[in-house]
């Protein structure tokens, strides 16, 4: 179960003498219990927002003034409740302020997102068949970074990203066949990650066959109700023991 770990600082403490945190940061990594966290700026730089009658109002500075204020957050996954306090209980900023430990809201597996990356990817595959690049497109974000074998080059950003789509169906004619051979997803909450095997089969224009086997690496945003795809890269599998780029 995922945790989320606020650390909460107090402007009258003496943090002279607290242990450094890289550590701590470390050895939960390396156990896999710490997935990612961050420290925030002072209160001083926050902003609060309220909306009143339609109306935003805006104030610099917390929400509310206090002393105590989070300094930064951590995002735990811990088998139970008493091993993310244990975990809180390490950090040096525990010594001279507090750790909140508060668990995230439930969700069932329809909510964990690899059904709407599946999804997704599904969507690749029939754009591919219709060579509807609009479709393809729509599936990356606005700042893709991908990487194709067939034209050696990188694309940055999603007008890149999409003269270089154009230019491998320009390669080709008729449908061209996206067959998923293996595909593993690891979701978490904004982000994921995506290893798929993916044979692409079609005509070339000039009439030779297509019929590659392609290793793809794929990481996904969740940008608000939706994913999309921020990175890719794609490179010829190993025929005969030997990987192809």
């Amino acid at each position: 179960m995922k945790y989320m770990l606020l650390v909460c600082g107090d402007d009258t403490a003496d943090d002279s003498g607290m242990t450094p945190v890289e550590p701590w940061v470390e050895d939960l990594g390396d156990r896999n219990v710490r997935l990612h966290g961050h420290r925030l700026a002072r209160p001083a730089d926050a902003v609060t927002v309220r909306v009143r009658g339609g109306e935003v109002l805006r104030s610099d500075g917390p929400f509310a003034e206090t002393k105590e204020y989070v300094a930064g957050y951590d995002i735990l996954e811990c088998d139970t409740l008493e091993e993310a306090v244990e975990a809180a209980a390490r950090h040096p900023v525990a010594t001279i302020g507090a750790m909140e430990v508060r668990p995230f809201w439930p969700m069932d597996d329809e909510e964990e997102g690899e059904p709407e990356i599946r999804a997704l990817d599904a969507e690749l595959t029939d754009a591919a068949r219709e060579r509807d690049v609009d479709r393809i497109v729509a599936c990356y974000a606005p700042d893709v970074e991908a990487f194709h074998f067939t034209t050696g080059l990188e694309a940055h950003g999603i007008d890149a990203f999409r003269k270089a789509m154009e230019g491998v169906f320009a390669s080709v004619t008729g449908p061209v066949i996206r067959e998923v051979l293996e595909f593993r997803v690891r979701v978490d909450e904004s982000i994921a990650f995506g290893h798929a095997l993916v044979r692409l089969r079609g005509t070339l224009a000039g009439g030779e066959p297509l019929d590659d086997v392609l290793r793809v690496t794929t990481g996904y945003r969740n940008a608000g109700l939706r994913w999309q795809i921020v990175h890719e890269h794609v490179s010829v599998a190993a025929v005969n023991g030997e990987e192809g780029s």
